[in-house]
């Protein structure tokens, strides 16, 4: 873990100082490197006894972010590939070839908006050693858009309500559509308990409304004591996952 996140403050580093201040307003390389590890999680495919991931990322930037890489896109590309197969070793997932990115132009981006698309790639070394089919489709995956994290001014008030998740008496404010609460280092909300999963469940806000969702966590999600799936969030309910509870809290603004 530690050499994760060695290599994860290099690539903050990349663009410190004078190069940093280029980004503020644009695409940050930490995190393309948090969203391309979320597609290779998102993505496993799970065989008899290994868990496959996609060895091909591409990375669609629009015209202006694109720029902004000129002079440092391979030093970037090297960092983040590093950075893949490293959660990759670490979450024992079986990648046919060393993780490969791509970063391309996509005229039809805003800037501060990024697209990854996935796919497994077999290469001739693969074939020529006639290893078994990988489970899934070798053509990319539909992308996926992100959006660069909105200002401090933006993120306070999302929404009409002050939402908020408690965990051992420390508040989180619930700023973005989707919130993964786990044991890993790239959850939204991470908990210390040996018994919740890496990434064990997810409040989600879906209109007006706020639900929390199980990620086929190892000991299942609690809501008020009774195990659930998915079911809808109301101020002062008890979410258990673990040995950890969590109070979900929604008020109005003041």
């Amino acid at each position: 873990m530690a050499l994760l996140r060695s290599i994860e403050s290099k690539i903050e580093g990349l663009f410190e100082g004078v190069f940093g201040r280029a980004f503020r307003t644009h695409v940050q390389p930490i995190e393309l490197a948090r969203k391309l590890v979320k597609e290779m999680d998102d993505h496993r495919t799970v065989s008899v006894s290994r868990v496959y991931v996609p060895n091909e990322y591409t990375v669609y930037l629009s015209p202006q972010d694109r720029r902004q890489f000129s002079g440092y896109e391979s030093a970037l590309i090297s960092e983040l590939q590093e950075y893949l197969a490293q959660h990759a070793h670490r979450e024992s997932y079986v990648v046919l070839t060393p993780p490969r990115v791509l970063l391309t132009t996509d005229g039809d981006l805003a800037v501060g908006e990024f697209g990854i698309a996935t796919r497994v790639a077999a290469d001739e070394r693969s074939a020529e050693a006639e290893l078994p089919p990988v489970p899934g489709d070798e053509a990319p995956a539909a992308t996926v858009i992100y959006r660069a994290p909105p200002s401090p001014e933006e993120a306070a008030q999302p929404w009409d309500d002050v939402v908020t998740l408690t965990v051992a008496g420390k508040t989180h404010a619930v700023t973005s559509e989707r919130v993964v609460l786990g044991r890993s280092r790239e959850a939204d909300v991470r908990i210390d308990d040996a018994n919740v999963s890496r990434r064990h469940a997810e409040v989600t806000r879906d209109g007006d409304g706020f639900w929390i969702a199980d990620l086929g966590s190892t000991n299942g999600t609690l809501l008020n004591g009774e195990r659930v799936a998915r079911a809808h969030l109301d101020d002062g309910d008890r979410i258990t996952i673990g040995s950890t509870e969590v109070v979900f809290g929604r008020s109005p603004r003041q």
